[in-house]
């Protein structure tokens, strides 16, 4: 199969998409790009979503996963705003969600079922659907325009720059796209986070597989970052596959894993990409967690850690505090001898068999002093490993959280 190369390009690269975003008056800051619309001119485009496991999940998400399951899995638009999560906003956030589906879909002259919604802001506050009704005609318009760059910065809260990744490959004569963007910087720890991201392919794929591939890469890519812990009320992934290139993608044979290879690779860096921006942060993390009994041991392990405002402070500081490590190990819920882990930053040892190897401090420090560190935890209890992504927790986190709202 072909070889997938990283392109200049934006969410509607691939054939058969359209995108555009405008200011709708969402977002507290005056003229801010807060209303995107992402548009599949294909009839059969197949769609999957993945979506936040909190009871409390957003009237966004809960319409989402309804009208999912109602087109069985076909999708031709996704409508998302900024400024206003439309979370804890009863049967009024609903019904919110709802008109702005009802009105995508005329103006698109599409089943209403087909029209997915997402929203990120601030919970608790009712959303005034009317600051967007009042814009979806100038958004529509502005669809021919090619300014699809714009969606990725409409959909920023707390992110301190725009989440892409474009990927193309060559197949029998023809072109393929997968594009991706995403935001999230804070209330991040996915199973599924506040995080959205929305995935565009012009390759052939039939829904059932495509909900297939994006769960399986979603489990190990959007769900192994953390920034604080905080699963979001309105976590989404969407997918759209418009078939526009001609490149099919079957189940059974090397097409599947040889796609399933740049989504892996897509979806990773856009994760690790809201990792590195986490609020406040300074240093992207990298977890190696090796010698778990099993995966689900390891995940703890990894979770645990990640998790750790100890770990998380002590990485901000510099500290090579390795004590703390093995400490949210400890209690992760995983079964390991202490006794025999071994812990190191980078390739740099900080403890041998469960002790303190004697190192030098400052050579240490320097390690911690990287803006890109990888820790590295062996357990030596089995052959089961996983990657996970964090980032440190600075001052600048408190500043930020303790004011989103006002």
């Amino acid at each position: 199969m072909s070889h997938w190369e990283s392109i200049d390009g934006h969410i509607a690269t691939p054939a058969g998409f359209r995108a555009a975003a405008v200011a709708a008056g969402i977002k507290k800051a005056k003229g801010a790009l807060d209303l995107a619309l992402i548009v599949s001119d294909a009839k059969g485009t197949s769609a999957a979503g993945a979506f936040t496991t909190n009871r409390a999940a957003a009237a966004p998400v809960l319409l989402s996963r309804h009208h999912l399951a109602l087109s069985q899995g076909r999708a031709r638009a996704i409508i998302v705003n900024a400024g206003n999560a439309n979370a804890a906003t009863g049967r009024a956030g609903l019904e919110a969600a709802e008109r702005t589906t009802k009105a995508v879909a005329k103006l698109l002259k599409v089943p209403v079922e087909q029209v997915l919604v997402a929203s990120t802001g601030v919970i608790g506050v009712p959303l005034n659907v009317d600051l967007i009704s009042k814009k979806l005609p100038a958004l529509h318009e502005s669809l021919p325009s090619e300014d699809a760059a714009s969606v990725t910065r409409a959909i920023m809260t707390t992110d301190t720059f725009p989440k892409c990744c474009v990927m193309r490959a060559e197949l029998a004569g023809k072109t393929v796209h997968l594009a991706g963007i995403a935001k999230g910087a804070g209330m991040i720890h996915p199973r599924m986070a506040t995080m959205l991201s929305f995935i565009t392919t012009d390759a052939a794929i039939k829904p059932r597989m495509l909900q297939a591939m994006l769960a399986e890469v979603v489990e190990r890519s959007f769900n192994r970052i953390s920034v604080d812990g905080d699963t979001s009320t309105n976590d989404t992934v969407f997918m759209l596959a418009s078939g526009a290139s001609g490149v099919p993608v079957r189940p059974g044979d090397r097409s599947r894993s040889w796609f399933v290879a740049a989504l892996s690779q897509l979806c990773e860096t856009l994760a690790k990409m809201i990792a590195r921006d986490g609020e406040g942060a300074k240093k992207l993390v990298t977890l190696e967690i090796a010698g778990a009994r099993s995966p689900g041991d390891a995940e703890r392990v990894a979770r645990a850690i990640a998790n750790s405002p100890l770990v998380k402070t002590a990485i901000a500081g510099s500290d090579p505090n390795w004590g703390r490590i093995l400490c949210a190990a400890g209690y992760s819920g995983a079964r390991f001898d202490p006794n025999r882990v071994d812990i190191r930053v980078n390739d740099f040892f900080l403890c041998r068999k469960g002790l303190d190897v004697g190192f030098n401090e400052a050579a240490a420090k320097r390690e911690f002093d990287r803006k890109e560190l990888t820790l590295h935890v062996d357990l030596h209890a089995g052959s089961a490993s996983t990657r996970f992504w964090t980032c440190d927790l600075t001052h600048d986190y408190i500043t930020i959280n303790a004011s989103y709202r006002t």
